[in-house]
């Protein structure tokens, strides 16, 4: 999948859209998009299957008070292009 529709997906994460980022990040198998699959599901409230995505992209899930901050991460960390 391109970075672009990865881009895309962080933007609509950070709208609020997680059902439209939803079908974007369950289309690529990434550590990325695991990362953002977790995003997605936290901001749904299912908790459980946040913490198994946050599991498969090797990152400690923050639970849903740090959600704006981990959206903020991808942004920074890993779709940052100098």
């Amino acid at each position: 999948m391109a970075d672009r529709d990865l881009r895309r997906a962080v933007d609509l994460l950070a709208a609020g859209d997680w059902q439209a980022a939803h079908l974007i990040v369950q289309e690529d198998g990434s550590t990325l998009a695991a990362w953002l699959h977790g995003i997605v599901h936290t901001l749904e409230g299912d908790l459980d299957n946040a913490r198994y995505w946050y599991g498969k992209a090797g990152r400690a899930f923050r639970g849903q008070a740090a959600v704006h901050e981990e959206i903020a991460a991808v942004q920074r960390e890993a779709l940052h292009k100098p």
